[in-house]
């Protein structure tokens, strides 16, 4: 057989050259230390490589969240052994606070002074941050400062409930810190007590303060408990006046006081103060349903009833008396005959009063006599019967005709900032036309959707809002007695009282770490030598030791938990080095190279890769005439 020199070279090539890579491929494998070095060197053993590399790359990562968690957890350990030193201190004064045979006022003053100072300290020591800036008892708030002062004693926390957590292990996550709420507030208390805080929308500015206050009747308290409290000021024409309820049932305990800044509240067995000047809203403007011409009739022949109605409330007054005059009608509906469900409790139920003018609602609500007779409406001198007659906010006082089809005008009514447009196209000749100019067609869906009745007396806006109208002309001002051009009139009877800032009281069975320091600097600050302002402090110096030793009490079971998180870590720290040593033997036996046996394998393939070259040295060099 022939073979070409081509082919020749071809196969000599071909076999240097596998034998030139097996000697490459050997002395990589030497130099790395590593028998696999690419997938298709052993698939399967490279697919548990890959594994076992991702396991040790996850335990290292392991590693070093449990260093940041022992970190964290140190770091809150230092601060609640802190924090529990100062409340054994402030302990300490408590017990000697309660020595009120020998105590004076000065010497009170002197110890408020130091437990201020250690307030401010334990605040700090609550708002600790760690290495990275975060608020280690903020909860998930962690960038929020979580406990913040608003200068009445009380401390608000800002953050939340949540617990940072780091994986520890493929099967092991820790909590690296702790809410506040639950570390410094949610203490239980030795006795009921109540939080105080000022509503987000009150309008004051600066804001007024409700101080931290404090249970001064506890058996009066306990009568209330759980129940919560709301103080509202009010504006009366002369003064700012506050209003304290009861949440639940909206029952007054305390109506229309007069209001000065720094004055003790006493309510329920709570006393506390509103420091500052809140914001009183606006006072009401009373609705009025005034007689027309009071005609005479005997009632105590014809007993008759009728019906009054105020802000969802309806009552059915008796009239039996004989009626000659304005002041013999006032007198009829003020009846006390059959109390306690006489007229004048039932208009005292409505909150109206009656005298020789008419009806009158101080709460602003408009007042509706209805389901009345003839004779009713003889003696009232308007209309009783059906529907009958409700007090108007803005009402007409014609005093001129014109013809509005000859040039129709559109105006505007406003109720609560929104604005609807009216348009008068008729000829008005008196207050019975200009109703129905209001309640025709073209308008009756904007008068629908403000709120608002029209009727020859006026406006009537049915949710007692302020109504103005404007945007009119001198011919409107003629037609409605008002003043309507430009920004024209708004209404000045009816108008309902707008409140002004509240504060709450709420009941709790709890009482964080501060609000009891607070307490107690506050009573020994107004102490006073006379034996009833010491048994008042030597009360609140017992509920404070008691207090304390619940909060200690607490703290020590944070830092228990504290303790465990950190024995976790620490398995968890052992169980990641016994994984990381077990994988990291499996990925040897798979991964490393047996050097001995590569460097025989090297020197065989060498000797190959000598003996090719000779081979192809000798085999080049043939020709047939070495034959001849």
């Amino acid at each position: 057989m022939r073979v070409s020199t081509t082919q020749i070279y071809n196969i000599a090539n071909l076999g240097i050259g596998q034998a030139q890579a097996a000697i490459t491929k050997t002395q990589e494998q030497i130099a790395t230390g590593k028998r696999v070095l690419t997938p298709a060197d052993d698939p399967v053993a490279a697919a548990t490589i890959l594994q076992l590399n991702l396991e040790l790359a996850r335990t290292e990562q392991y590693k070093k969240n449990i260093d940041v968690a022992e970190n964290s957890l140190n770091l809150e350990e230092t601060n609640l052994q802190s924090i529990v030193g100062l409340v054994h201190r402030m302990r300490e004064q408590a017990v000697y606070a309660g020595n009120t045979a020998v105590m004076t006022a000065s010497n009170y003053d002197a110890l408020a002074a130091e437990v201020e100072t250690r307030i401010q300290e334990l605040l700090n020591l609550q708002n600790t941050r760690n290495a990275s800036g975060q608020y280690i008892f903020a909860g998930y708030q962690s960038n929020t400062k979580p406990f913040v002062g608003d200068g009445g004693g009380n401390f608000n926390y800002l953050g939340d409930e949540g617990q940072l957590r780091l994986q520890a292990s493929a099967s092991v996550s820790v909590a690296v810190s702790d809410s506040g709420k639950k570390a410094f507030v949610d203490i239980p208390s030795g006795h009921n007590t109540f939080n105080t805080s000022a509503s987000a929308a009150n309008k004051s500015n600066p804001p007024a303060i409700i101080t931290v206050g404090q249970v001064f009747d506890q058996a009066e308290f306990d009568k209330l408990y759980p129940d919560d409290m709301v103080v509202t000021f009010t504006k009366t024409a002369s003064a700012t006046n506050y209003t304290v309820t009861q949440k639940s049932n909206g029952k007054q305990l305390l109506v229309n006081q007069p209001y000065v800044a720094g004055v003790d509240i006493e309510v329920a067995g709570a006393r506390f103060k509103i420091l500052g000047n809140p914001h009183p809203g606006e006072a009401a403007i009373a609705a009025d349903l005034n007689f027309g011409a009071v005609g005479a009739f005997d009632f105590s022949l014809t007993p008759t009833n009728i019906s009054i109605s105020v802000g969802g409330k309806t009552e059915t007054l008796l009239l039996d008396q004989n009626v000659t005059n304005a002041t013999d009608l006032a007198a009829a509906f003020n009846s006390v005959v059959g109390a306690p469900n006489s007229n004048a409790d039932k208009l005292a139920n409505l909150g109206l009063t009656v005298d020789a003018t008419g009806f009158h609602s101080a709460s602003g609500q408009n007042i509706n006599i209805n389901s009345g007779t003839l004779n009713t409406d003889t003696a009232l001198g308007f209309a009783t019967q059906g529907a009958g007659t409700t007090s108007v906010n803005l009402p007409f006082a014609f005093t001129a005709a014109h013809d509005f089809s000859v040039s129709p005008l559109t105006f505007q009514l406003e109720v609560n900032g929104k604005v609807e447009s009216i348009t008068f196209n008729q000829n008005i000749t008196n207050a019975t036309d200009l109703a129905n100019a209001f309640n025709d067609p073209a308008n009756a869906a904007q008068l629908a959707r403000l709120g608002l009745t029209v009727t020859d007396q006026g406006i009537i806006s049915n949710s007692n809002a302020k109504v103005t109208i404007k945007g009119g002309n001198a011919f409107l001002d003629d037609v409605t007695g008002l003043k309507t051009q430009g920004l024209g009139t708004s209404s000045t009877r009816g108008l309902l009282i707008q409140p002004g800032d509240s504060f709450f009281i709420e009941s709790t069975d709890k009482q964080g770490l501060l609000t009891t320091l607070s307490r107690f600097a506050d009573v020994m600050r107004n102490v006073q030598d006379t034996p009833e302002s010491k048994a008042e402090l030597a009360k609140l110096v017992a509920k404070t030791l008691t207090n304390l030793e619940n909060t200690i009490t607490n703290l020590v079971a944070v830092q228990g938990e504290v303790g465990a998180r950190a024995n976790t870590l620490e398995s968890a720290k052992d169980l990641n080095m016994d994984i990381t040593l077990s994988s990291k033997t499996v990925l040897a036996s798979l991964e490393s190279v047996d050097v001995s046996e590569a460097s025989i394998q090297l020197s065989m393939q060498t000797l190959i890769l000598n003996a090719s070259h000779q081979s192809f040295a000798k085999v080049s060099q043939l020709t047939l005439f070495s034959y001849l």
